[in-house]
């Protein structure tokens, strides 16, 4: 998707259907993702469908394209290294349609502090580097 609104694409069998078609590993997973003033949220771990895909069954290919309703992000990385798969609780959702723009980073359109996904950003900002000496002193700052 892109900031412009464009919705192009072909959907299965080349036919034509609304969003844009996405190569989820090459577009989406471990991107970074932005807020709308270009603050680091999280990175996309893992995409929510619309629909329940069975990984191994064959596709019925005459049903319409699933949609991606949610970015997921979360604790993976001991996943990662030692296989498995978090359990769907532990994943922070962030609604697709908040996503503004799919480049080398996703742009989201709100603020980050108001999502989920960021709130052990803001717990350790807030509860450890703040009581370090000068850990509220914005080194880029004019005070």
């Amino acid at each position: 998707m892109s900031g412009t609104g464009e919705r192009t694409g072909a959907g299965r069998g080349g036919q034509a259907g609304p969003g844009r078609v996405l190569d989820a590993t090459l577009h989406l997973l471990d991107r970074q993702l932005l807020d709308r003033d270009g603050t680091p949220i999280t990175t996309v771990d893992d995409l929510e469908l619309s629909d329940d895909l069975v990984f191994g069954e064959p596709i019925d290919h005459r049903r319409p394209a699933p949609v991606i309703t949610s970015i997921l992000t979360g604790p993976v990385l001991a996943t990662r290294i030692f296989g498995g798969r978090p359990p769907s609780s532990r994943w922070a959702r962030i609604p697709w349609r908040l996503v503004a723009e799919v480049g080398v980073v996703l742009r989201l359109g709100s603020v980050g502090t108001e999502l989920d996904a960021a709130w052990t950003e803001r717990w350790v900002r807030d509860r450890i580097i703040a009581r370090i000496p000068g850990g509220r002193h914005d080194p880029e700052g004019s005070s």
